[in-house]
């Protein structure tokens, strides 16, 4: 076999890493470079796409089920290809970045799958981008292990039998990877992620009886999942596996989506593995496609807007429904709790959250969810196994007493809860906190025990923009204006420095992230995502 031609991509302005040639080789860069020409011209229509819908939204402030897709929805013939072996099972699922460490505990954490995530738990600097990459390679190869510098605790891999089955999320089709281009231009983060770990890791994992699984996060129609599809299809046939290898499980965490379920499982329905529900930026889609219309879309406090609200439970119920009707899993939300070394008080109350949470999910008929920590592997296992027992899942549960109509998804008006001070205060707080650990390149952070990610600072920056453009007024009387949002964001940032003295606060990125949290909540052109200007301050 020749050497493959000198890929077209150029790797430009950053500073080599160790062993990135194992990553970025010339076979590996060429596959990235042809998904970049075959299919990026594409993912611009969608982009643009998403734009004239939202135009759409913003002038009728109202959703509807696709009346040219009816016929997919009537047709109770068709079903989404069999789940394999190593992804029949998903009752528990951990999601986290794929550094080191993280790699080696979450494979060992007794979770049924990984979510290995270069999304919205990874700042996407090019150390994270490519060694994430190397991190799996060497997981897959047993050729991994960690010893923590800093308490000299040493971590290596359990036995194959025991460890979860990997399942990628690549970047959203929005963002780019500047560090990667083709003839001066960016490559989408997106085909970057996949392509690398697909062309590297795509028959290793068949050889361990597994596969290439992908989480698809972002989606907003069954047009991007059909983009998708296309992307499999050749993938598969360039590098010489069975049609059908690869699996796909959708993230219903845009309210678009949520109106094209069965459409998107029938798009991947050879490659489908199922459907999320993913809380927070779902919400974040809810404030940003409806931030014009007024009262009846403003939402409350994050955290008053629960999975049983009546819009969520639509929307929950809806997503089960659908995929047991086509065969697909339901996979349910994330429990983001941290427990506490030092508070076991703090650690019950939340415990027993997590415990509610995961048994209403299992009775609704979910086949599996999601943790942010180790920990809370057998709270969430316990309430699937009291459910399931032996069997691998509930696809047989069909929930043909849901009924949904589409105004049920949008029915926010339908929460008694109202948007209170110390919600923009916490706004606020997550957000500075969370966007400075960004900056410096860490994606999941721990802040008031709670995992955030770039989902949960989405929804704080809309938050404030939402009740400060629909003019609320919160309990104390105080207006939500730019100004008090100002005031707010001042005392958060005297507290921090306080908090971890000047030395601490100096070294860290604390002014930019105020600003640019001031900057996306503030402006009166609203950001599509927080994470594109972010991302150019983002060094590395």
């Amino acid at each position: 076999m020749s050497a493959p031609a000198p890929s077209p991509l150029a790797v430009v302005d950053a500073e080599p890493l160790p062993r990135q040639e194992e990553v970025l080789t010339e076979a590996a860069l060429a596959f990235v470079a042809e998904l970049h020409r075959r299919f990026t011209p594409r993912r611009d229509e969608l982009l643009a796409r998403r734009a004239e819908r939202r135009a759409e939204i913003a002038r009728t402030s109202t959703l509807d089920f696709l009346p040219e897709t009816a016929a997919i929805r009537a047709d109770d013939s068709w079903k989404v290809a069999p789940a394999p072996a190593a992804l029949n099972d998903r009752r528990v699922e951990i999601t986290g970045p794929t550094d080191r460490k993280m790699t080696i505990n979450a494979l060992n954490s007794g979770a049924r799958v990984w979510l290995a995530d270069f999304e919205d738990a990874s700042a996407p600097t090019w150390e994270n981008v490519v060694l994430g990459q190397l991190n799996l390679i060497d997981a897959y190869t047993r050729n991994i292990d960690f010893t923590d510098p800093r308490s000299g605790k040493s971590y290596a891999l359990k036995p194959a039998g025991e460890l979860a089955t990997v399942v990628m999320r690549p970047r959203g089709w929005h963002l780019e990877e500047r560090h990667l281009t083709f003839e001066g231009r960016p490559v989408p983060g997106a085909l970057v992620d996949f392509g690398l770990y697909f062309f590297h890791n795509a028959q290793r994992l068949i050889d361990l009886g597994k596969g290439p699984y992908f989480y698809l996060p972002k989606t907003e129609s069954h047009l991007e999942a059909r983009l998708w599809n296309e992307i499999f299809v050749f993938a598969q046939d360039y590098v010489g596996i069975p049609q059908g290898t690869v699996r796909a499980t959708v993230l219903i965490e845009t309210i678009t989506a949520a109106y094209e379920m069965e459409e998107i499982l029938y798009e991947l329905r050879d490659h489908a593995a199922g459907l999320n529900a993913g809380r927070w930026d779902y919400l974040f889609s809810i404030v940003k496609n409806f931030r014009d219309g007024g009262a009846k879309f403003v939402l409350p406090d994050r955290n008053a807007v629960t999975m049983t609200a009546p819009f969520m439970r639509a929307y929950t119920e809806l997503l089960v429904r659908t995929c047991h009707k086509r065969g697909a899993h339901a996979i349910g939300g994330m429990a983001a709790f941290i427990p506490s070394r030092k508070d076991a008080e703090v650690n019950k109350v939340a415990f027993e959250k997590v415990k509610a949470d995961k048994d209403r999910e299992a009775g609704d008929g979910f086949d599996g969810s999601w943790v942010a920590h180790p920990d809370l592997v057998p709270i969430a296992m316990a309430s699937f196994d009291a459910v399931l027992g032996e069997k691998p899942n509930q696809k047989d549960r069909l929930r043909e007493d849901v009924s949904v109509a589409a105004g049920d998804l949008i029915a926010i008006d339908s929460l008694d809860a109202k948007p209170t001070y110390d919600g923009l205060r916490n706004a606020v707080q997550v957000g500075i906190r969370y966007i400075e650990a960004w900056l410096r390149g860490l994606g999941a952070v721990a802040i008031f025990n709670l995992m955030e990610d770039a989902a949960t600072a989405e929804i704080s920056r809309s938050q404030i923009w939402q009740w400060i453009n629909a003019g609320v007024v919160f309990e104390n009387g105080e207006a939500a204006t730019p100004e008090l949002a100002r005031k707010v964001a001042a005392e958060e940032l005297a507290a921090i420095r306080a908090e971890i003295g000047e030395e601490a606060f100096a070294a860290g990125k604390w002014q930019q992230a105020h600003d640019l949290l001031l900057r996306v909540s503030l402006d009166a052109d609203y950001a599509d995502f927080l994470t594109l200007p972010a991302y150019e301050q983002l060094v590395g």
